[in-house]
């Protein structure tokens, strides 16, 4: 299943908030659609789930118009959507209901999750009684329960603890090997790269780069050599001004070309007591920075 978004544009009034949007995610992988708050994610996300529509562009499946009588979509908002004061069992059932599915097969479904994620004894709660991680989880079910095509994730591991970051980690992968279309919005960085093939940055509601990650690092000027060395302060004596730190206390040298790769790696390894050296390549946060930029609209 390949799903397109194909220049998409959306105005509020006179407000122009999209403009010829356009990427395409695949299923069996996970894409990132990043962008600073007001840049256009959640209106793209939107017009993706037929919240309303487009002025012009399409969404499409395998080329063709998304039906979304036959293409499910399960959604987890950044904005949590469910009824505090409500029981658990009763909206879930109730959501994925509206989702299509019988009332047996939405009380199967949402007892299989609530087991999934260790919630069982919380089902007849008020979702008002849980913690905030806990209700991020209850939430997650309303995303899988109808077991959808594509999944749409908007920060997904936030309020979560390491414990269940990593249960959500373990069903993102499954619903990825499932062959789902699973598309990741979010501001930390860490999960887009551990799980994203390809990505999009959107900025001012344009696509400011998008494309496979690993081609996207790979097509930065490959001029950076990334030492990791106990002799920070020799080398800095050595080589000067084209040696900065890092965060992290390693040293960035700039080469003046790309070709001096080889030679200036030798002489490192020869001279210093080097425990690591490789070329830098930019992290998908570096990257993020440099094609978001200044400040954004609201979206």
């Amino acid at each position: 299943m390949i799903l397109e978004l194909k220049n998409i544009e959306k105005s509020f009034g006179e407000k122009k908030v999209l403009t010829g949007v356009s990427f395409t995610a695949e299923g069996g992988k996970a894409f990132g659609l990043l962008g600073r708050n007001g840049a256009g994610k959640t209106t793209s996300i939107r017009i993706l789930m037929n919240v309303f529509p487009a002025n012009s562009g399409e969404v499409l499946i395998d080329g063709k118009p998304i039906d979304y009588n036959k293409v499910g979509i399960g959604y987890l908002p950044e904005e949590r959507g469910l009824y505090p004061k409500k029981k658990i069992i009763e909206q879930l059932t109730y959501f994925a209901e509206l989702k299509g599915m019988s009332k047996k097969d939405a009380v199967k479904a949402v007892d299989y999750w609530l087991g999934r994620l260790g919630m069982t004894e919380y089902r007849n709660k008020r979702l008002d009684t849980l913690s905030k991680g806990n209700q991020q989880k209850i939430q997650l079910v309303t995303a899988l329960a109808h077991d959808p095509d594509i999944v749409i994730l908007d920060e997904p591991f936030s309020g979560l603890d390491p414990v269940n970051a990593m249960l959500l980690k373990n069903i993102v992968k499954e619903q990825i090997e499932k062959g789902k279309i699973v598309l990741f919005s979010s501001h930390q960085m860490s999960y887009i790269e551990e799980f994203c093939d390809s990505i999009a940055i959107i900025k001012d509601g344009v696509i400011a780069i998008s494309g496979d990650l690993h081609d996207i690092k790979r097509d930065y000027p490959r001029d950076r050599l990334l030492v990791r060395t106990e002799d920070t302060g020799k080398i800095i004596a050595d080589f000067g001004s084209v040696c900065t730190k890092t965060d992290g206390g390693d040293l960035l040298i700039r080469l003046s070309d790309p070709s001096e790769k080889k030679a200036v790696m030798t002489r490192l390894v020869e001279n210093y007591d080097i425990d690591e050296v490789k070329v830098f390549e930019p992290s998908l946060n570096d990257i993020f920075v440099e094609y978001a930029g200044d400040a954004a609209k609201e979206d």
